[in-house]
């Protein structure tokens, strides 16, 4: 069965708290020293690209609790972030940033893999299939105990540290500086599209455009604006943003995983 995809998406969760019910919560090196002069967890800037523009959202991955969203604590899909917030706001706690972060089945199983907390719920998917998520290659966005990286799937079993989380999608937007070979500079099709890409290993960088763009834009984006030599596409049309600084929550349609941070 193909994957159900509005462009396609990734699966991310929360921390696990019964077998139905997958929710990952983790905190990377919250002893490093706080953020300076800064009113929120999250810095959030502009950016336009070929006279599109783009809203960025930068995560030091050391510093923020970032977190992995798909079921409430019932099992049932949070489906926006409004459903995240009152389920925060029940443990004091509050979202400042949020995103749709990628491919999932009918069911919300993930397309590829995932891993959440240290543990694999998911398997690497190398299969060729019909859609963005098989346009080789593909890859992974994983975060461990060493940082943030992007990696070509073929690449992820080599990885040595210890895996706190990881995701798979596809395609690859730029990989080691260069864009993925079947983009079209003129390619006419054009929608709101979300990835991540990472400049560092301290940091990565969210995107979501805020007019329709194409696939070489938006790796171009990446590549020549936000300094990421690696970076991977999560969804597009459907691709949506929460912002506490910014007071927006987008509506437009019911998410399966969503990517945040909380304070």
């Amino acid at each position: 069965m193909l994957p159900f995809y509005a462009l396609d998406r990734i699966l991310a969760f929360r921390h696990v708290t019964h077998p139905l019910m997958i929710n990952l919560q983790f905190c990377l090196g919250l002893a490093a020293v706080g953020l300076v002069g800064q009113a929120w967890p999250v810095e959030m800037t502009n950016a336009v690209i070929a006279g599109k523009r783009v809203t960025v959202c930068r995560v030091n991955v050391h510093k923020e609790l970032l977190q992995l969203f798909l079921h409430d604590d019932q099992g049932r899909p949070f489906k926006s972030f409004a459903a995240i917030e009152r389920g925060l706001q029940a443990r004091g706690q509050k979202l400042v940033f949020a995103m749709n972060a990628g491919m999932y089945h009918r069911d919300l199983s993930p397309v590829g893999l995932f891993v959440s907390s240290g543990r694999q719920f998911a398997p690497l998917n190398t299969r060729d299939g019909v859609g963005n998520f098989y346009l080789k290659p593909n890859g992974v966005f994983f975060v461990s105990e060493k940082g943030a990286r992007v990696v070509e799937t073929s690449e992820y079993p080599g990885v040595k540290e210890r895996i706190l989380l990881a995701t798979q999608s596809g395609p690859l937007l730029v990989r080691g500086g260069k864009i993925h070979a079947a983009f079209n500079v003129g390619s006419e099709s054009r929608v709101i599209r979300n990835g991540v890409g990472v400049p560092s290993p301290d940091v990565a960088v969210f995107a979501i455009s805020e007019t329709p763009v194409n696939f070489h834009e938006f790796a171009t984006l990446f590549r020549e604006v936000l300094h990421c030599p690696d970076a991977l596409f999560f969804d597009g049309v459907i691709s949506s943003l929460h912002s506490a600084d910014r007071k927006r929550s987008d509506k437009k349609a019911e998410l399966g995983p969503i990517i945040g941070v909380t304070e």
